[in-house]
């Protein structure tokens, strides 16, 4: 049986922290000696309520003290992998915060060498080929994350690119001007999250200033009519994230996304997961939301799946995106 949640795609806003399952947690905490302050599973998917990003960030963050070893990370990566496979993931860029674990004390390259190790098996035992992006934390100083991409210079080989996360506001992109322009210096590709909870300018500076490639959210450039033609014009993907949208209220409930309006506006968007653990579904269920709650047709869907693979960076291997894109229009629902 054909489902819209099994349509071939590709995952491009993905936080494999977001991926920390109950289950792996009590099993990871168990394995560190880490005491969670929940009782059970049960009792932290509760906890999975929030009522805006901060209050969610503030769980988030807390939760990876469970993260220590390398196989943490690989485990962690690993299960990500199998649930986006059996939801037609055919490709996934993944998030990671570097930041997060150095903080704690755990070495920049126990977290790139445990993502690695996982990442590099994925297409064996997955089926899903992967790249990997590194995001700074944006409510942390601009000599944070230059000294973190200095710390990851090592271990390139494993990174497509940067990113920036966490809590928007007040940290337009403009603060990290010279951590991105030293990551284009190394080649890397260029992502931000903008326009999430920061207003249109911080899409504007991501593009102008960060010289980025792809727009992380951006629902908020629908306030700034030429913003929104510029990036039509220019092609500019944007990785929409609507069960996230909903959980931290930038949107009150699914049945007033914006993405159909994005859709016609003829904006190059993608439907994706963000932290699936804490939202309520991987991205084969978004796409089962979206067209539930939305009326989203299946050849929007299969439109929506084609854009995955356009905005990705596989332009290192145009005959696999070939390929993957000839999966999508190929491929027949019920």
């Amino acid at each position: 049986m054909h489902l819209p949640e099994a349509l071939p795609k590709a995952e491009l806003h993905l936080h494999i922290e977001g991926t920390l399952e109950p289950e792996l947690a009590f099993a990871l905490a168990a394995r560190n000696g880490v005491e969670l302050p929940y009782a059970d599973t049960e009792a932290l998917r509760e906890a999975y309520l929030f009522s805006d990003l901060q209050s969610f960030l503030d769980l988030y963050y807390g939760l990876m003290a469970v993260l220590h070893t390398a196989d943490d990370f690989t485990e962690l990566a690993d299960a990500y992998l199998e649930r986006a496979a059996r939801q037609g993931v055919r490709h996934a860029e993944i998030f990671f915060d570097p930041q997060a674990h150095t903080e704690r004390g755990v070495p920049i390259g126990t977290v790139i060498e445990g993502l690695a190790r996982a990442l590099d098996r994925a297409e064996e035992r997955h089926g899903v080929s992967t790249q990997l992006i590194m995001c700074f934390l944006r409510d942390r100083p601009a000599e944070s994350a230059m000294e973190t991409l200095r710390a990851a210079e090592p271990y390139l080989e494993h990174i497509v690119g940067v990113g920036l996360d966490s809590a928007e506001v007040g940290h337009p992109p403009s603060k990290f001007a010279e951590v991105y322009a030293a990551a284009d210096a190394l080649g890397l590709r260029k992502v931000a999250h903008a326009g999430e909870e920061g207003p249109p300018a911080y899409v504007r500076e991501a593009l102008d200033v960060l010289g980025v490639e792809r727009i992380d959210h951006g629902l908020r450039a629908l306030e700034d009519r030429e913003l929104v033609e510029r990036l039509v014009r220019e092609r500019v993907p944007l990785t929409l994230c609507p069960l996230s949208n909903v959980r931290l209220r930038a949107v009150d409930v699914l049945e007033d996304h914006p993405l159909p309006s994005m859709m016609a506006a003829g904006l190059l968007v993608t439907v994706n997961s963000d932290d699936p653990a804490y939202f309520g579904g991987y991205v084969g269920d978004t796409f089962h939301a979206v067209h539930e709650a939305l009326g989203i047709g299946q050849e929007q869907l299969r439109e929506l799946a084609r854009n995955s693979f356009l905005a990705s960076f596989l332009d290192h291997d145009e005959d696999r995106r070939a390929r993957y894109l000839a999966e999508v229009e190929a491929y027949e629902f019920d």
